[in-house]
């Protein structure tokens, strides 16, 4: 059993609260755990230079941490003048989810600007972001479809992402922040509703892992991604590819 009493293969109790904000065409609140995410989304006419008279659309992120959002106080990286390292990697790393998941050719030239926001980190804060992110950037899409912008929800797939790891000797999914911090080998897995795998992280902190443990560890990852998917499916009502709204406003695992 692990500190927080769950077996090696358990999620943290997950929630997903979806229209969390007043203002942005899509948003949620995501928990895992002690983890908690606001993610928003938000369109904007228009798209990057290198996109203009191509005729389809972007999709963008961002993500930041509030100062207390740890044990300690952080400085905002907007008061430091830069962004760190670990915070473009992040964002780089949602984007590239989301992308996997829209058919851009069909919403337009239309940015989509996904901000993830973590108010309390306990581990996992990339992984619930993503998670999140889709709910929030699926109601956005559909909202364009309901106001008749759209002729269709271009939704091509689900995406979630879940972490995986090795401490001492053992692999356990869902690390939160005491387990993350004391890993011998770290795994973050984003894969989509049909099963195919959008991106692997994969780091031996302390030493390198075997193709063996690769394997368990990938296979624990996608059992639990497939989890958080099927949570997400409670939000909607998908015929012939096109989603609609189903009235609930979060779900559980």
């Amino acid at each position: 059993m692990r500190s927080d009493g769950r077996k090696p293969n358990e999620l943290r109790p997950v929630r997903i609260v979806r229209d969390y904000l007043k203002y942005p065409e899509g948003s949620t609140l995501v928990e895992f755990g002690n983890t908690r995410v606001i993610c928003t989304v938000s369109i904007q006419e228009g798209v990057p230079p290198f996109l203009k008279g191509k005729g389809q659309g972007w999709i963008t992120a961002e993500y930041a941490m509030l100062p207390r959002a740890t044990q300690t106080r952080n400085i905002r990286e907007s008061v430091q003048g830069r962004i760190g390292g670990r915070t473009h990697e992040i964002q780089r790393m949602i984007g590239r989810a989301m992308r996997t998941t829209l058919d851009l050719t069909k919403v337009g030239e239309r940015t989509f600007w996904i901000d993830c926001d973590v108010v309390q980190a306990d581990g996992g804060t990339r992984t619930a972001a993503i998670t999140g992110a889709f709910v929030a950037l699926a109601d956005a899409v559909i909202k364009l479809y309901d106001n008749g912008v759209l002729n269709s929800t271009p939704i091509k797939d689900f995406v979630a992402a879940v972490s995986v790891g090795i401490i001492k000797n053992q692999i356990l999914l869902d690390l939160n922040f005491e387990e993350d911090s004391s890993a011998e080998v770290d795994m973050n897995v984003v894969a989509t509703g049909s099963g195919s795998i959008s991106e692997i992280q994969a780091l031996g902190e302390e030493h390198s892992f075997s193709r063996e443990d690769f394997d368990k560890m990938l296979t624990l990852g996608l059992n639990g991604v497939q989890q958080l998917i099927e949570l997400q499916r409670t939000f909607y009502d998908v015929q012939n590819g096109l989603f609609r709204r189903k009235n609930i406003k979060e779900a559980r695992l």
